[in-house]
């Protein structure tokens, strides 16, 4: 399995459910997940994670974006941008470059932005796009965005094009939308070009072509940015060979078992390596209880995000503070009705903020696979897989009783 993350240039045309979906051909793997979505008619930087690296597409999620936009006044359209039916045409003649610049600046800093209905947000379930594709306006609530920057790069009334630095979940379209409302003019989005997402830019970046290209060639590992190298800004420890199999497994590590532990330097983030220097996982330093932990909440979902799967033999020490969505059975072999359930246990704990969790019996001599085969299949598709032994006593029980035992 290729690990890493591909800097994507989407071109125009595509969603970035387009992307991921050739991507899959391209690479020959299902383990790829986008990093926040761009619409079909915007183009530019989409960071794309591979394998284990779809752990972390919240955090990149979460990361300050850059954008190049062109500001069209005079037009109000229902999408916010050109592509929209037009609702209202303003005077824009009398307005002047001063009037305008003054107001574009004011938008820097935080401000209440209240989401298009053309978005994917969703509302009882429901993607708002799909509401208004209906004709349904529903009200949505505002929402605290911030513009860090805005440079203008030129000005032709009635145009303006500008490059916009900003938090998550900012609507740039809406931006354009409600400076229009504030000049008393209105104003839409014209074009937008997402020029750099974390430490991912532009210049970098290659089209899909590209990227078959380079496989072609057998150079796709040339492309591909190593996990670790998206967190270099926190410090960085070693696993002492005692560690180790707690690290991989997703357990606590206690301080004795790194080396490079300087605490009073540590603020919360550590980047966790073994003694080979392969990268494990982003561990949450624990102050109070002297631990590294690998569970801590990194997402901003209000659930626990583990970087790697925890790996379970021993149910009496397994323990979770958070909520948890379990599917239970042999998976022996992991045929497509077991990659269903695992699927649909995916997307059940992504819904409902929880951990998802495998809860698979070991059928000793009548196995086809193995607990160990069985976690290298589900490394980065759940966050933990509990081994329990099938034994006698368990075969004889009630399904309630075991549930309630266990």
């Amino acid at each position: 399995m290729v690990n890493g993350i591909l800097n994507v240039y989407k071109e125009k045309g595509y969603t970035s459910h387009d992307v991921v979906a050739k991507l899959r051909g391209i690479v020959g793997q299902k383990k790829i997940g986008h990093t926040g979505t761009l619409d079909p008619d915007a183009e530019g930087v989409l960071p794309v994670c591979l394998g284990r690296a779809t752990k972390v597409c919240d955090m990149l999620t979460e990361k300050d974006k850059t954008y190049e936009a062109v500001l069209l006044l005079g037009k109000e359209t229902d999408t916010q941008d050109i592509s929209g039916t037009v609702l209202r045409v303003g005077e824009t003649e009398g307005l002047t470059q001063e009037q305008v610049k003054d107001c574009v600046m004011s938008f820097v800093g935080e401000y209440d932005q209240i989401p298009p209905m053309y978005s994917a947000l969703k509302v009882n379930g429901k993607k708002l796009y799909e509401l208004a594709r209906e004709g349904k306006t529903i009200e949505r609530k505002s929402r605290k965005v911030e513009i860090k920057e805005i440079r203008i790069l030129e000005m032709a009334l009635p145009r303006v094009r500008m490059e916009v630095s900003c938090s998550k979940g900012t609507y740039i379209r809406t931006l354009c939308h409600d400076i229009g409302e504030k000049l008393g003019c209105f104003g839409c989005m014209e074009s937008l070009l997402r020029t750099k997402v974390s430490r991912f830019e532009i210049e970098s970046s290659l089209k899909l072509s590209e990227i078959q290209k380079k496989r072609e060639e057998g150079k796709l590992s040339e492309i591909i940015t190593p996990l670790d190298a998206v967190f270099f800004q926190y410090p960085a420890v070693t696993v002492k060979k005692e560690g180790q199999a707690l690290a991989y497994n997703g357990n606590e590590i206690p301080i004795r078992f790194v080396t490079d532990m300087e605490e009073e330097k540590i603020q919360e983030w550590i980047r966790v390596y073994d003694l080979e220097n392969h990268f494990i996982g982003i561990f949450c330093f624990d102050k109070n209880r002297k631990k590294l932990n690998c569970g801590k909440d990194v997402s901003g979902s209000g659930r626990n995000k583990r970087m790697i799967m925890q790996y379970v033999t021993d149910l009496s020490k397994y323990q979770t503070e958070n909520r948890t969505a379990v599917t239970l059975g042999k998976f022996d072999g992991l045929h497509r009705g077991h990659q269903e359930l695992i699927s649909r246990i995916q997307r059940f704990a992504d819904q409902e903020k929880a951990e998802s969790v495998v809860f698979a019996f070991d059928m000793g001599k009548e196995a086809l696979m193995t607990g160990e085969e069985k976690k290298a299949y589900l490394e980065g598709c759940v966050d933990t897989l509990i081994i329990c032994p099938f034994t006698e006593a368990i075969r004889e029980m009630e399904a309630e009783e075991f549930i309630e035992r266990s």
